[in-house]
C-alpha cells in the first residue's frame, strides 16, 4: 500500500502511531490559520491527536498523485492531494491536504487548505484550543 492510501487509511480510523511511522523526523506541516509551519514528528503528531479529535464526519473524497516544489528545498517531490469534507462546530468543511513525500516515501512536507473563510476560523479556534489543553502550545494571556 503506498503512503498517501496508508495515510488516508490511519486517518480514518483515528490511528495516530500509524501515522507516526509515516512521517520523516523532520516533517513540516503547513496550516492554513498559521503562517508558519508545525516542525518535527512530536510536534505534528500531537496536532493530528487534536484534529482528529476536532473535525467531525471527516472523509476523504478524492485522491490525485503527481509532483509538487516543495518550500524545504524548492525541487519537485511526489505529491499527493487527497480531498476532504468535515464538520467542526456545526460549519461544513472542504479541504484537501498536500502530502509531499521524500526519496523513502515518507511525509516530509503536509500543507493543509480549507474553505470558506468562516470554517477556517471555527478550525483555527477550535485547534488552538486543543494544542493549549493538550500543552503544546503556551495558552494566551488575557489582560
Amino acid at each position: 500500500m503506498e503512503t498517501a492510501e496508508r495515510f488516508r487509511a490511519a486517518v480514518e480510523k483515528g490511528e495516530l502511531d500509524a501515522l507516526g511511522d509515516l512521517f520523516t523526523d523532520d516533517i513540516r506541516f503547513f496550516s492554513p490559520v498559521k503562517f508558519t509551519p508545525f516542525e518535527g514528528k512530536p510536534m505534528v503528531l500531537g496536532l493530528f491527536g487534536v484534529l482528529l479529535r476536532t473535525f467531525e464526519d471527516f472523509r476523504y473524497i478524492g485522491h490525485f498523485e503527481g509532483t509538487a516544489e516543495t518550500s524545504t528545498d524548492g525541487g519537485e517531490a511526489p505529491s499527493a492531494i487527497l480531498a476532504f469534507r468535515a464538520s467542526v462546530g456545526g460549519k461544513q468543511i472542504h479541504g484537501i491536504d498536500l502530502l509531499q513525500f521524500d526519496g523513502a516515501g515518507r511525509v516530509k512536507e503536509f500543507t493543509v487548505m480549507v474553505r470558506p473563510q468562516s470554517a477556517v476560523h471555527a478550525l483555527g479556534q477550535a485547534v488552538l484550543a486543543g494544542l493549549v489543553a493538550d500543552g503544546l502550545v503556551p495558552g494566551t494571556v488575557d489582560g
